[in-house]
This record gives structure tokens, sequence and C-alpha cells, in this order.
């Protein structure tokens, strides 16, 4: 098993910034992928932004790139997201995603990120 434990979100103005960090326990050796989702009031849960453990590949959504910036430690067994130019339509519960090598999901419990106009 792996336990998810995400900090850093709060309520920032527009064209500000956060930076959200998910800490992993338990069985971290078998995770490959690490990643952020999001999931709005009414909307269904979508892909943020995802890193792979080993070698760092990254993948964003097509809303966030260039704004976004997903990272690892690997020392930490913890993955980041960095938040720049927020806006309101940013506003969301975040989650942090780990998927095992034989494809086994794991989230975290959520971080509520709300940004003002």
């Amino acid at each position: 098993q792996v336990q998810l434990v995400e900090s850093g979100g709060g309520l920032v103005q527009a064209g500000g910034s956060l930076r959200l960090s998910c800490a992993a326990s338990g069985l971290t050796f078998t995770i490959s992928v690490l990643g952020w989702y999001r999931q709005a009031p009414g909307k269904q849960r979508e892909l943020v932004a995802h890193i792979a453990r080993s070698g760092g590949q990254t993948n964003y959504a097509d809303s966030v790139k260039g704004r976004f910036t997903i990272s690892r430690d690997n020392a930490k067994n913890t993955v980041y997201l960095q938040l720049n130019s927020l806006k309101p339509e940013d506003t969301a519960v975040y989650y942090c995603h780990a998927m095992s090598g034989t494809g086994y999901d794991y989230w975290g419990q959520g971080t509520q990120v709300t940004v003002s106009s």
C-alpha cells in the first residue's frame, strides 16, 4: 500500500502562485508514475500533470501548460506542483495520484485551491 498526503493549497488572487506538495509513504518503491488531478464543483476529475518516477518524463494538460510545473524528489518520496499565473478557473480540489508498476492507483485526500478574481 501507498499513502499520499497533500499540502499547500489555499486561497490566492488571480495571477498569484501556490506550491502543492505530496508526500508518499509505504511501498513507495512500487510507484512508477506520480501526478496531480483536480476536480472543480460539478465537473469530472481531470489530469493536471504527471511525472515518471524514474526518468522524470512529464505530461501536462493543455490548460496548464506554461503555468504549472510538476517535479519530484525521489529521495523524499515527494512530488510537487508549482502553480503560477493562477486563474479563477483553476479553482478546484487538487488530488495527488500515484500509480504502481502493475497499474494500481492510489489517491490522496485532496487539497483545496481557490483563486479569486
